[in-house]
């Protein structure tokens, strides 16, 4: 029952973060697009590990430091936003999955299909 409860909380802190991005304004958060791929939240709730991706890769450490910086204030609009006992801390992690699976694609797609019927 415990691991039903994280899962939902994962998923509206997921969601409530994805929402108070937007109104971030760090020029490096500002000039790239973000997604929250996945959140992690320990089952005490004190620590929670934010995947996310940027669709510019040049710009994604700086993005990360950005979102770094941003995060007792992401952290406090989280606490206001969700009812909780305590509000996790926030562990930013790239998460790069999204280019490995595009990059695997094309891989597959440049592979010979090998169909010479003769």
């Amino acid at each position: 029952m415990a691991s039903n409860r994280i899962g939902r909380i994962n998923e509206e802190i997921q969601k409530e973060l994805s929402s108070a991005i937007r109104n971030l304004k760090d020029p490096r958060v500002q000039n790239t697009m973000i997604s929250i791929t996945h959140v992690e939240a320990t089952p005490d709730l004190r620590y929670a590990k934010v995947y996310v991706s940027f669709l510019e890769e040049d710009k994604a450490s700086d993005a990360l430091k950005g979102l770094k910086s941003a995060s007792g204030y992401l952290r406090r609009e989280l606490g206001s936003a969700l009812q909780l006992r305590y509000t996790p801390e926030l562990v930013w992690a790239l998460d790069d999955s999204i280019t490995y699976g595009a990059k695997m694609m094309k891989l597959i797609n440049s592979l010979d299909t090998g169909n010479d019927e003769e």
